[in-house]
């Protein structure tokens, strides 16, 4: 009876051990230094990195991919997964009138199949509108869709007519109320606190705002401030005692500013800021996020004549600011502003960032571990080290040669799920 125990035991004991997956490559990029690591070889045990480098661990399921790279799971710091790239702007204006909350909910599921597939494992999806980014994180999380792991922001804050004002361009009278802060819309510090509290109310991870005028909003001067130094001020101070990190679509030097000065996190786009503005970033540690990929939506698309205006004058801008933020020592993350581009085209970035100037090892570890640092989540992921969470991209070849290897990947772990792996077929 004794020997029965035991044995059963023994049965029960082999049972409960956690698979172990074993990813090989002829190389790996750690997200932590400028070097290949050669071979590359990560350990994976219960969603989570168990060990880098070394040998396969006796028994583990092993999969061999090659002449390839290991990478960590890329990070897009700025994305619309709920929102679609479409090249006629008033099509699209009423498109999104029109469309129901459950058209609109399947179709960004799409999109972030498509971003996931493309080996962006992490996005932070910086302003929505009728739940509709926390519907779809929840979804993700709970596994009824594929998608990357999202921080969500719901409404953009901004001020009145502004850039994240949904009812600018709209006939008074159209929409069945005036927009306020439940809408997004904010015009005092009072205002902003009570914003930012509403949508953390409503699951907010990361608090978006528009500090300046836009590219694509019809009414507004792109580089002018849009809120006070006041409203900045309460804005961001709220957001960080709820612990939430925050972010300032800015893209002229007056409102990033203020943005600066009252301690933002990120500021996204940046295209016209002075070098004393980028030094004040450099001062304070804040993260400028380029978004140097919306320029292969914007060229094609079809604007009215203001919005055109805005738009070449911003895309001329971009590459000297990402070049002076370089030579000043700005920190960058990636980040594309998806859904003014196609989905599933993030990796562009990587290349676009590259081409200005970035070492194909800074533009790397920029949509990873310094993407990973800026959302927060740095003890989580952004690189390939004992105990952060298993999202492993690969791609053919080495990137620090050819940095347009990013746009070839072909196997996609995430939590220690394999999505795609392109070399099973």
């Amino acid at each position: 009876m004794r020997s029965i125990l035991v044995c059963l035991s023994f049965a029960l004991a082999l049972s409960a051990q956690t698979p172990v997956t074993v990813l090989k490559a002829a190389r790996m990029f750690d997200g932590k230094s400028d070097q290949i690591i050669s071979p590359g070889l990560v350990v994976i045990s219960n969603g989570r990195i168990q060990s880098v480098g070394g040998t396969a661990p006796s028994g583990a399921k092993v999969i061999d991919l090659g002449d390839a790279t290991l990478l960590p799971g890329f990070i897009d710091s700025h994305t619309h997964l709920t929102m679609d790239f479409d090249l006629d702007y008033n099509a699209a204006r009423l498109k999104a009138l029109n469309r129901t909350t459950a058209e609109s909910a399947i179709r960004s599921t799409v999109n972030a199949r498509k971003t996931l597939m493309a080996g962006f494992t992490t996005v932070r999806d910086v302003g929505s509108s009728d739940f509709l980014d926390i519907g779809l994180r929840n979804s993700i999380n709970n596994g009824i869709v594929p998608g990357p792991r999202m921080l969500v922001a719901t409404h953009a804050l901004g001020a009145t007519g502004g850039h994240c004002d949904g009812g600018a361009g709209i006939k008074y009278g159209f929409l069945n109320h005036e927009m306020g802060p439940e809408d997004g819309v904010i015009n005092s510090p009072d205002q902003a606190r009570y914003a930012v509290r509403w949508n953390i109310k409503y699951g907010a991870d990361v608090i978006k705002t528009c500090a300046t005028g836009g590219v694509l909003s019809p009414t507004d001067a792109v580089d002018t401030p849009q809120l006070t130094q006041a409203e900045l001020d309460a804005l961001v101070t709220a957001a960080h005692e709820l612990r939430r990190k925050t972010a300032a679509h800015a893209h002229g030097s007056e409102g990033a500013r203020r943005a600066i000065l009252a301690g933002i996190d990120s500021i996204e786009h940046g295209t016209f800021l002075d070098d004393d503005t980028l030094r004040l970033m450099k001062e304070k540690g804040t993260y400028l996020v380029p978004t140097l990929s919306v320029r292969s939506g914007i060229a094609e698309a079809k604007f009215p004549p203001l919005v055109r205006e805005k738009a070449d004058m911003a895309m001329k801008a971009q590459d000297s600011l990402v070049r002076r933020a370089l030579a000043i020592g700005v920190k960058i993350a990636l980040g594309t502003d998806a859904a003014v581009y196609p989905h599933g085209d993030n990796a562009l970035e990587f290349v676009l960032m590259a081409a200005d100037g970035m070492p194909n090892a800074q533009a790397l570890r920029a949509g990873t571990s310094s993407a990973a640092d800026l959302l927060g989540l740095a003890d989580k992921i952004g690189t390939l080290e004992n105990g952060k969470f298993a999202d492993v991209v690969a791609v053919p070849g080495n990137p620090l040669d050819d940095i347009k290897l990013t746009q070839s990947v072909f196997f996609v772990m995430k939590d220690g799920t394999i999505y795609r792996n392109d070399r099973a077929k």
